[in-house]
């Protein structure tokens, strides 16, 4: 499958955003995770995500249509991040998810240490982390051991070493 990585342009937040939320909002509902007027991450968040230090905003792009995103945060010590990624929600199920992480991973090629995380529900994602993509889970965020950069109360914390 051929996927491109395209910097999101600044014309392009908005939509990106809204995308984003309908992704996660889906995701959410299907688990069971969420009431439908539940907000799963905030325009504000995912806003200050985007603008963080080393943050680059890709949207995921094939055939000419943009068909997901990600935003991916740089370090100098190259322990990356991939803060927020989704594939939109008409196109779940294409290999999209897969194609968009191997482009992910040869685009930045000095990283030593990827990380992700996902909420316990997201049944879904923790396959793709962990049977597709090589990811371990490290951490298990939880009332008793809450996360120190987030109050949602459960997560899962992974890192794949390259």
């Amino acid at each position: 499958m051929n996927i491109e990585l395209i910097p999101t342009r600044e014309d392009e937040r908005e939509n990106f955003t809204a995308n984003l939320q309908a992704a996660f909002q889906t995701a959410a509902q299907e688990e069971g995770g969420c009431d439908i007027d539940d907000e799963i991450i905030s325009r504000e968040d995912i806003l200050a995500t985007i603008e963080s230090a080393g943050a680059q905003t890709l949207n995921i792009v094939r055939a000419g249509e943009i068909v997901g995103g990600a935003v991916v945060i740089l370090h100098p010590n190259n322990h990356n991040e991939l803060s927020l990624f989704f594939v939109d929600v008409n196109h779940i199920g294409e290999g999209i998810g897969f194609a968009a992480w191997q482009a992910i991973e040869a685009r930045y090629p000095q990283t030593k240490i990827w990380e992700a995380s996902t909420p316990y529900f997201a049944k879904r994602n923790l396959h793709f982390y962990i049977n597709k993509c090589g990811f371990h889970a490290v951490e298990f965020y939880n009332p008793r051991h809450p996360s120190p950069e987030t109050d949602d109360d459960y997560f899962f914390r992974f890192e794949k070493a390259t």
